[in-house]
């Protein structure tokens, strides 16, 4: 007969979901073998509640006590009082799940701290852990992320969920600085969500000043792409709010195929030398809110690829950075059209665009229709203006042949302000596809540098201009 020894658990129920009183205190005689260490009485314990899960019950493990009497493991009738059957003398078979604080026991009223998964200065097991967790769970449930700063690897937090989740960030996360510890893409990935919240006072900081300086994008057209600071991918009814994205290696946010999703009071961070570390990207979604935010980086504030239906934006802040661009299209086969994409009351400051559309020359089609920009304030803005049809970065193009975007249906009203350069309004449309139904409505701008006053140029488009017009010339 092998030895064994009592080891006395008292457990405390934290949510209903059995039978019995929400604070009664339960007391379990379990029986190992007496040469199971401390270690493995833990794991043991924690392996086998974990099976034995059912939902909706949440237990606490108060106590860890091992006593030093030696029992029968036969004759020991207390398990069975318990609903306990020790078929073995070590595995132990219970009738409910009990959740353990020392493993994924973490919930509080719906609530999944991360510091109660073992999260430490790195927390992405952590954070993979309890976002499982409550992503399990049929009731809605909010992840959280206290003060302090942490350490974050890779990680794809995913769905579906079984309810609502919100992931609150109050700390500060840092990403590896080596860019090359953050393979496919991106630092923090969220796909397939629906009922998702994003919120909290904290910051995603990508660390990107190293990584800036090993892009090859500005000499190279098929570089590689270095990881984003917050991918959202296939989203649905969706809110971001309070939280600040620092210093990206490459885009800050990507957003693809997502539905009713909005960003409010949301911020970014980065230098004006910062390469290709565009604020927002959104690219095949639709119905996107960007609302009361302030996007300051190195590359666009907001950039719209194609596919975009349905996007507002309104009341954000720009600077430093390259304006708010529709674009560029036209780079890559079977684009997707652009349409129903709205700008308003929107302030751009030191940027080397303001609202600008894009596309690329002599490469492919596509449309882009339906977008509008009013009470718009400049900064010192060096292109205030611009439809550029022929976009070509670095040289990285052929101008023989004109841009095939058709673009329609433009409306720049009650543009303000001062621009950086003597051309304050540039509309250079495709020679074999001019822009139809382009509009001009009291654009007053004002350029006081050499070459003054503000310009207008226009070419391959007929504008519709009424009101104020201070940039003469189209």
């Amino acid at each position: 007969m092998l030895s064994s020894r009592e080891l006395v658990v008292v457990l405390e129920v934290e949510a209903s979901g059995v039978d019995i009183d929400s604070r009664e205190v339960k007391e379990a005689i379990l029986v190992v073998e007496d040469s199971t260490p401390v270690i493995g009485l833990r794991k043991l314990i924690v392996d086998h509640l974990i099976k034995s899960w059912v939902t909706g019950s949440t237990w606490k493990v108060k106590k860890f006590v091992r006593l030093p009497r030696a029992v029968k493991k036969e004759s020991n009738m207390a398990n069975k009082k318990m609903g306990l059957e020790v078929v073995s003398s070590a595995i132990i078979s219970f009738s409910v799940f009990l959740l353990l604080a020392s493993t994924t026991q973490a919930q509080s009223n719906g609530v999944f701290d991360v510091t109660k998964y073992g999260a430490g200065k790195d927390i992405t097991e952590a954070l993979t852990n309890a976002w499982k967790s409550a992503c399990a769970s049929t009731k809605a449930s909010k992840v959280l992320i206290p003060s302090g700063t942490y350490w974050l690897r890779r990680v794809t937090l995913a769905g579906p969920c079984k309810a609502a989740i919100k992931l609150q960030v109050d700390g500060i996360l840092k990403a590896p600085v080596d860019p090359d510890k953050l393979s496919g893409g991106h630092w923090v990935n969220f796909r397939y969500i629906d009922q998702f919240t994003l919120t909290g006072r904290g910051t995603f900081d990508g660390q990107g000043k190293v990584a800036w300086g090993k892009s090859t994008c500005q000499k190279y057209k098929d570089c590689d792409s270095l990881p984003m600071n917050i991918r959202f991918d296939f989203i649905t009814n969706a809110l971001v709010r309070d939280i600040t994205t620092l210093d990206s290696k490459n885009f800050h946010v990507n957003v693809l195929g997502c539905r009713n999703l909005t960003f409010q009071h949301f911020t970014v961070r980065a230098p004006r030398e910062s390469v290709n570390t565009d604020g927002i990207h959104i690219g095949r979604s639709t119905g996107i809110y960007i609302i009361d935010s302030k996007i300051g980086t190195g590359d666009d504030c907001i950039s719209v690829g194609d596919g975009t239906e349905e996007l507002h934006i309104t009341g954000v802040t720009c600077g430093p950075g390259h304006g708010i661009s529709v674009g560029s299209l036209g780079k890559y086969p079977k684009e997707k059209p652009v349409s129903g994409i709205f700008v308003k009351n929107c302030t751009i400051s030191d940027t080397t665009n303001g609202v600008r559309i894009k596309s690329w020359p002599a490469l492919y089609g596509g449309v882009a229709s339906n977008m509008h920009f009013e009470d718009i304030v400049m900064n010192n803005v060096q292109n205030p203006v611009i439809i550029d049809q022929v976009y070509c970065p670095w040289n990285q193009c052929s101008l023989k042949a004109p841009s095939k975007v058709k673009i329609s249906d433009v409306s720049f009203k009650s543009i303000r302000g001062t621009s950086a350069t003597p051309v304050a309004v540039r509309i250079a449309c495709s020679s074999g596809f001019p822009c139809q139904n382009v509009k001009l409505a009291n654009i007053n701008l004002a350029y006081r540098g050499p070459g003054g006053p503000a310009k207008s140029q226009c070419s391959n488009v007929k504008p519709i201009i009424s009101g104020i017009m201070s940039a003469s010339g189209c």
